[in-house]
C-alpha cells in the first residue's frame, strides 16, 4: 500500500473525530511540525509495518499499564520490535503486578479507545493520573512514530519537540526504563 505523506493536518477537518482535530490543534499551537499518513485501521504493530515504511520511522508501541489495584496508570513508550515482560519494567518503576489498563480507563484518563494509545493522550489528563515511561531506545530517536489519538493515521514527530514542548505545555513529566531486547535477556 503506497501511502501518500502530508505535512499538514487534514483538509477535511471537520469531518475527523473531535480527539484527531485536538491534536492537530495543540501541535500547531505548540509549533511542533510533523509528517502524516492517513490508514486503514492499524490495531497491531503488524499493521503499521507499511505506515513505517512510508514515514521512514517505527512507530512506538505504546502500552497502557496499571497496578493490580488499579490505582497506578502508566503510559510505556517503546520500540515496536521489542517484547513486553511486565518484569523488566516492574522492577524499574517499583510496582509488582502490572497488568494491562481496561479500556474504560484509557478513555476516562486519556480520550484514547483500544488501538490508539498514544502519548499525544496525555493532553487530556489534566489531573496526571497517567506516568510517562519512555524506553530509552526511543529517546536516542530522532523522531518517534505516534497516532493522534485515532489509529486510522499516524504522525511523525521530532523525539525532542516532544519532549521540550509538547510534554512541559500538557504538564507531563517522563521516566526513562530500559527495556531488554529478546536476545539480551
Amino acid at each position: 500500500m503506497g501511502l501518500k505523506i502530508y505535512g499538514t493536518k487534514p483538509e477535511n477537518l471537520e469531518e475527523r473525530q473531535p480527539r484527531e482535530r485536538a491534536v492537530y490543534e495543540l501541535l500547531e499551537r505548540l509549533d511542533i511540525p510533523y509528517e502524516r499518513a492517513d490508514h486503514p485501521a492499524a490495531m497491531t504493530m503488524e499493521d503499521c509495518q507499511a505506515v513505517d515504511e512510508a514515514l521512514g520511522v517505527e512507530m512506538c508501541k505504546n502500552l497502557f499499564l496499571c497496578n493490580a489495584q488499579k490505582t497506578s496508570f502508566y503510559l510505556l513508550l517503546m520500540p515496536g520490535s521489542k517484547k513486553f515482560k511486565t518484569k523488566d519494567l516492574s522492577k524499574q518503576i517499583q510496582s509488582a503486578r502490572l497488568s494491562f489498563a481496561g479500556g474504560e480507563y484509557m478513555e476516562q484518563y486519556l480520550d484514547i479507545l483500544p488501538g490508539a494509545v498514544s502519548v499525544m493522550g496525555l493532553m487530556n489528563d489534566r489531573e496526571n493520573h497517567v506516568r510517562l515511561l519512555i524506553d530509552r531506545e526511543i529517546l536516542e530517536e530522532e523522531y518517534l512514530g505516534c497516532h493522534p489519538c485515532v489509529n486510522t493515521s499516524s504522525l511523525k514527530i521530532r523525539t525532542a519537540d516532544i519532549l521540550e514542548k509538547f510534554l512541559p505545555f500538557v504538564k507531563h513529566e517522563y521516566t526513562a526504563v530500559e527495556l531488554p531486547r529478546e536476545e539480551e535477556v
